[in-house]
């Protein structure tokens, strides 16, 4: 079954948009925007089907990222038996840390859930010539090789996130005085920010593999990954210290607005500093918002101008 799984999760993308997607998906009368939603629901059946036809190997990935979570909550709820907050006068006692960490796990494991493999076996399809199918079909070629694949197995990470911040925002409701935070706009604001720290790093994930295109194969994705996750894993306050964290903070949050991602949604709902936001708060949430529509479209102009030079694999 291991092995047969394995075979799954190695066929190339070019395979699910030729045998997968149907033609009347693709030429669908009606407005594009339900035409992109049939091919989107296709995709997303296809990828239950092809996940539960390899139960085993699906379980496996799933208790192995609901157990990196565990231990996650673990090591930070041993932290906080020594400390009450993360980084002095940052406000991020454990309740509000808490869902920043259920933040950050709903934002990884929808990335990974959605796109996070496609991005990765994009390299494949170029040097196979898969990209070639892409181009021929008669819809978007960046939305078509982004959504192909979904990791079903993802989801309960985005439950145990989704789970955590709920507990944990039932903890401070609880305390009178941070209950008072809570307003009839804070989830919508919410779960709108949440959607701009995924299309944010949806068009960082792009516009590297979109390097692929240049360099031929781009092996290093998943490490990229991995840096650059690591710092918006935590409140942006514990970088503002010293030349090397000022530095850091700087080039996370206007050069690669990773920092933003993670933050702006958690501060929606846990306000850690109390009372009404101030001036840097608010210019947060602009900066978020104008960082969502640049990168947007600074990564379709990467794209786009990488596709120009694509020569196909038989070129």
């Amino acid at each position: 079954m291991a092995d047969r799984a394995g075979e799954g999760r190695a066929q190339p993308v070019k395979a699910l948009m030729r045998n997968d997607l149907k033609q009347s998906d693709l030429t669908a009368t009606g407005s594009p925007l339900r035409r992109y939603w049939r091919v989107f629901a296709t995709f997303a059946r296809n990828s239950i089907i092809r996940d539960m036809s390899f139960r085993s190997d699906f379980i496996l990935q799933s208790i192995t990222s609901v157990s990196w979570a565990v231990m996650n909550y673990v090591l930070f709820k041993l932290i906080y038996r020594f400390t009450t907050s993360i980084g002095p006068d940052t406000g991020w006692q454990e309740n509000e840390f808490f869902v920043f960490l259920g933040t950050v796990w709903v934002i990884n494991g929808s990335i990974q859930l959605l796109f996070m493999g496609n991005f990765d076996e994009f390299s494949d399809l170029i040097r196979t010539g898969g990209l070639d199918f892409a181009l021929l079909k008669p819809i978007d070629t960046q939305f078509l090789i982004s959504f192909p694949r979904m990791n079903w197995s993802q989801v309960p990470n985005i439950v145990l996130g989704i789970l955590l911040v709920v507990t944990s925002m039932n903890a401070m409701w609880s305390d009178s005085s941070k209950g008072a935070w809570f307003t009839w706009w804070t989830v919508p604001a919410y779960v709108f920010f949440v959607g701009c720290g995924i299309t944010i790093m949806y068009s960082v994930m792009i516009s590297l593999a979109s390097t692929s295109i240049w360099l031929g194969r781009n092996q290093n994705l998943y490490d990229f990954w991995f840096y650059i996750t690591n710092f918006y894993r935590y409140p942006m306050e514990i970088y503002q210290r010293g030349s090397l964290g000022w530095a850091l903070w700087g080039t996370f949050t206007f050069v690669i607005p990773i920092l933003v991602v993670s933050n702006v949604p958690a501060r929606v709902l846990a306000n850690p500093l109390g009372g009404p936001w101030n001036a840097w708060e608010w210019s947060l949430v602009g900066l978020t918002l104008a960082m969502t529509l640049a990168s947007l479209i600074l990564s379709r102009l990467v794209f786009r101008s990488a596709l120009n030079s694509y020569r196909s694999a038989s070129s």
